[in-house]
């Protein structure tokens, strides 16, 4: 097979969504940081580096093969990725999300012995998230089952790479941030997501909240979901005492932004809307990153 181009390796890379990447390698470092407390020795700097590479290396496979399976309903949601614009070929991104799958099993090599398991399974769940025979992203279960699974496994690695492989609990500010952050990507994210691409997903015959619910009542369910979410979230911090105030102060900033953005959402006549009906999902994604980065730096 000829040689892969740099072009087309920056092409993957922007298919696979450089934001999602960023946002996969903050959960692994936040489980790092938030780990260390119940850390027995310091963890070597080049080690968490290593980990965040395999990590990411499989968010890069899983988002990769994802963007060749969706090319359908992609195109006809006017999706600006390189796929669905036909600057990149579906065969291209395939092996080239093979070959990410491979480097991220053996960037583990050296980790704790966890960490293979951990990568391979995030893998297995990106294939059966997009891949034949049945794939769960078809359903509104499947997609949570995924999100709620990948999420965990995204925590779990850094506080395996942190604690050097297990044999020390849990930290109730690990527990509780990993929480509510899995529930931010499935109860605000997943519908979020749906509002912009509801026609193409209803053509490929998905049956995602977007479909099943329509346009008004998603974005009711995602500013109802972020309100109950905050409120959930500061009633734990409050009770359990765990350096996670100003965690809880983002994500309030965060609730804001999604209700502002989701209810300013609905598609007007005359106009495809896409633009507009993103912005939830973009504020859902900024008030990811601004959790992660808040959490992060909660133990220093």
């Amino acid at each position: 097979m000829a040689a892969i181009s740099s072009h087309a390796l920056t092409l993957c890379v922007i298919e696979a969504r450089p934001s999602v990447l960023a946002v996969s390698a903050m959960r692994y470092l936040t489980g790092v940081a938030l780990a260390l407390p119940a850390a027995t020795v310091a963890v070597p700097l080049p080690r968490v580096a290593q980990g965040t590479a395999a990590w990411v290396l499989s968010i890069l496979a899983v988002y990769l093969y994802n963007g060749v399976t969706d090319v359908t309903e992609d195109r006809i949601n006017a999706s600006g990725r390189p796929i669905a614009r036909g600057e990149l070929e579906t065969r291209t991104a395939a092996a080239v999300a093979a070959g990410a799958g491979c480097l991220a099993l053996l960037a583990t090599w050296g980790l704790p012995s966890p960490m293979f398991g951990i990568v391979a399974a995030n893998l297995a769940l990106g294939y059966l998230y997009s891949g034949p025979p049945s794939p769960l992203k078809d359903s509104s279960g499947g997609t949570v089952a995924v999100l709620c699974l990948s999420g965990l496994l995204s925590y779990l690695a850094g506080f395996t790479v942190a604690t050097g492989g297990g044999g020390v609990a849990l930290p109730a500010a690990l527990v509780l941030f990993a929480g509510v952050a899995i529930g931010w990507m499935v109860l605000v994210g997943m519908p979020a997501k749906d509002l912009s691409d509801i026609t193409g997903d209803t053509a490929a015959g998905r049956r995602t909240l977007g479909v099943l619910l329509g346009d008004r009542v998603s974005r009711q369910v995602t500013v109802g979901a972020a309100v109950v979410l905050l409120a959930g979230f500061a009633m734990a911090v409050s009770l359990t005492h765990v350096p996670l105030t100003g965690v809880v102060l983002a994500l309030a900033a965060g609730v804001v932004a999604v209700a502002v953005a989701a209810l300013s959402a609905a598609p007007r006549p005359g106009d495809d809307g896409r633009r507009r009906t993103r912005r939830p999902y973009r504020a859902f994604m900024g008030t990811q990153h601004l959790l992660h980065l808040t959490a992060f730096l909660s133990p220093i």
